[in-house]
């Protein structure tokens, strides 16, 4: 264990009218603690949960690849500022670590092979081969599986995207036995009810407000695909109340 606490400055938020300033669930969570190696935030789109994550990358220090192209239709001036509300309480002093997100991951195994091209002993720290020559969940796992042996405070931002079942099951068992090992701490934002059934992780449900810990059990993704599973004819679009 590394992270001990974070704390939501929430009286000196500067607007609720803008996101993520106007969520309800960020007002009303004064703070999150971190009592186990892996801890789960969970809840439908839009909720907060990856915001949050990222801003925890920040006021920990750790970097977040940006691909810097791109133009945003609507400017919203707070969208990255939720980072400068927050604040560390740390066991015995800030570690290195990593931030994963899917969709910024492409832009890093770009990276990775320019600095290759120069330094090829760079790959060495990522499974030995370049990682766009593997498909995107190879990578993901080559990436997975060598950044992670590292001592460190590592944040995850949906891994399970690109990853089939059997490698989520993998990434699991990777979580299990790294946790286990004493030296890594994992914060992961994920609708993969295969990941938030990990033994012993802490589970954040950000349906909730405000935020409060819930078993597996009772977490809409496992309710959802129990009974997907138990009869796929029924579970049409209009039975979970969508048009």
């Amino acid at each position: 264990m590394h992270l001990k606490r974070i704390t939501l400055q929430t009286e000196r938020f500067p607007t609720q009218a803008h996101y993520p300033f106007n969520l309800a669930v960020l007002r009303q969570t004064p703070d999150f603690t971190f009592d186990t190696p892996v801890t789960l935030f969970v809840g439908e789109n839009g909720s907060g949960k990856s915001t949050l994550l990222e801003a925890i990358a920040h006021v920990c220090g750790i970097y977040i690849w940006r691909n810097p192209g791109g133009m945003r239709l609507e400017h919203n001036p707070y969208e990255g500022r939720l980072r400068d509300y927050l604040s560390a309480e740390w066991i015995a002093g800030r570690v290195p670590g990593s931030f994963f997100g899917a969709q910024i991951f492409q832009h890093f195994t770009q990276a990775l092979d320019e600095w290759a091209a120069a330094d090829p002993g760079q790959l060495r720290y990522f499974g030995g081969q370049s990682l766009v020559t593997k498909s995107h969940g190879q990578s993901l796992m080559a990436f997975f599986h060598s950044r992670y042996r590292i001592k460190g405070l590592y944040l995850l931002d949906e891994p399970e995207t690109a990853l089939s079942p059997r490698s989520q099951l993998e990434l699991l068992g990777l979580l299990q036995a790294m946790s286990a090992a004493g030296h890594a701490q994992f914060i992961i934002a994920t609708h993969s009810p295969i990941l938030l059934a990990c033994p012993g992780a802490r589970l954040c449900s950000f349906d909730h407000i405000p935020v409060r810990q819930v078993r597996f059990e009772e977490t809409d993704h496992y309710r959802i695909y129990r009974d997907f599973l138990e009869n796929p004819a029924r579970r049409t679009p209009d039975a979970l109340g969508h048009p």
